[in-house]
């Protein structure tokens, strides 16, 4: 088998804050820590962010579904030190951005960059196949 493509997802993604392990399980045994933590993540992006997050957690699953392990997906923060650098890197503008294999980038409204996406992805793996079936 040859090695997965790789896919890169520049994005703002919710963000929780966590204690020391230990005591995230006495917070845990209080029952109080799950609904500190659900409000966070529920809270800390803007309705619209949440919802390009949403699609692109659903477009994701559907593209495990559909190669499975023929791709690799790296979710990374837009927010972090790694996505700021990939940002400069890719000379991304807008969130989210997909990278695919390192050369093609999309970015812009996600009902218009993920099907473009996934039909670059589905091209890469299909010369993939036909060089290793050669």
């Amino acid at each position: 088998m040859s090695k997965p493509l790789l896919v890169e997802i520049i994005a703002y993604a919710p963000t929780a804050f966590y204690h020391c392990q230990h005591c995230e399980v006495a917070w845990r045994a209080s029952g109080m820590t799950n609904a500190f933590h659900d409000e966070q993540v529920r809270s800390s992006l803007p309705h619209d962010l949440a919802r390009d997050y949403q699609a692109v957690s659903d477009w994701v699953r559907e593209l495990f579904r559909e190669h499975c392990e023929r791709v690799a997906v790296k979710v990374i923060d837009a927010a972090s030190i790694e996505g700021f650098v990939k940002t400069l890197r890719y000379g991304v503008r807008r969130y989210p951005a997909v990278i695919v294999g390192g050369q093609a980038r999309y970015a812009g409204k996600v009902e218009e960059t993920l099907p473009a996406v996934s039909q670059e992805i589905s091209r890469r793996l299909q010369l993939a196949a036909g060089r290793s079936a050669a």
